[in-house]
């Protein structure tokens, strides 16, 4: 699973990058909303502009599409940045409130190998994927607690994190679905955005700490993936190669991380590997 990544994507610089258009409306920059809902880049011990170091679901996250203008439909599609909430909301969701969908478990992750076949997703398989772009992902390794079984039902465990990324500081880029909801009852509807990060089967030395994992997708498959025109080819569905994985590193970090109201550089820093000593791995 995928639910707590950390970023450092300005999003102007990320469409210089990557030659697309900024749509996110100065998201991420001081004084443009900040890295998530209701901050500013300087609220939040002087973060540099775009990073969140503990993105957590329902936040405004940064992606990557290739779409169409509206007004010429039939020209080549464009590569864009979109700010979107992280949890998607199916188009066809009831609203609870006027312009406000039902709440609902935050559709934050969604499994590659069944998504086009769930009626939350498979529209979005279809025409609406997108990337992720993030420094890392965190995971928790979970092993018996070695002060003992305790005495409830269920045996006490003990929670790592772990922070997975490439060491030479590449961004990396997943693999991810996104709709858009509109409240019809409404006669001039705000759209709003959100999406999902796909996720496969931990592959390589990544499976020691978890048998999931985001789906990451190279560079030569983007065209491919972002095509509004065309399905994506099966194959990018399915678990990346070794070579792909093996370009990521997972490493023990601290354990400020299990509460999202810390967020800093901080939360990258390295702690002692305890997977070293543990009989399970």
């Amino acid at each position: 699973m995928c639910g707590r990544y950390a970023t450092t994507t300005d999003p102007g610089r990320l469409a210089v990058e990557l030659d697309a258009i900024d749509e996110t409306g100065g998201f991420g920059a001081p004084g443009g909303g900040g890295p998530t809902a209701g901050e500013d880049a300087d609220s939040r011990g002087g973060r540099a502009p775009g990073a969140n170091y503990n993105v957590a679901p329902t936040t405004q996250i940064v992606t990557v599409v290739d779409r169409h203008t509206h007004e010429h439909p039939d020209d080549t599609p464009s590569r864009r940045i979109r700010k979107m909430r992280w949890g998607l909301i199916p188009h066809w969701s009831k609203a609870a409130e006027p312009g406000v969908p039902v709440k609902g478990k935050p559709l934050f992750n969604a499994r590659a190998d069944r998504a086009a076949t769930l009626p939350s997703f498979r529209d979005a398989v279809k025409y609406r994927r997108c990337l992720v772009p993030m420094d890392g992902w965190y995971e928790w390794l979970v092993e018996p607690d070695p002060a003992g079984p305790g005495s409830g039902k269920k045996p006490k465990v003990v929670k790592h994190p772990y922070f997975m990324s490439r060491p030479d500081g590449e961004r990396l880029y997943m693999a991810g679905l996104w709709s858009v909801w509109r409240d019809r009852s409404l006669d001039d509807p705000e759209p709003l955005l959100s999406c999902t990060i796909l996720t496969t089967d931990a592959v390589g030395d990544l499976t020691r700490i978890h048998d999931r994992m985001p789906l990451p997708m190279p560079r030569e498959h983007w065209d491919a993936w972002l095509d509004p025109d065309h399905r994506a080819p099966a194959d990018l569905l399915g678990p990346p190669s070794e070579a792909l994985v093996a370009e990521i590193a997972a490493r023990p970090v601290s354990t400020l991380v299990n509460s999202v109201k810390n967020n800093g550089p901080e939360l990258l820093a390295s702690a002692p590997d305890t997977a070293e000593q543990t009989t399970l791995l």
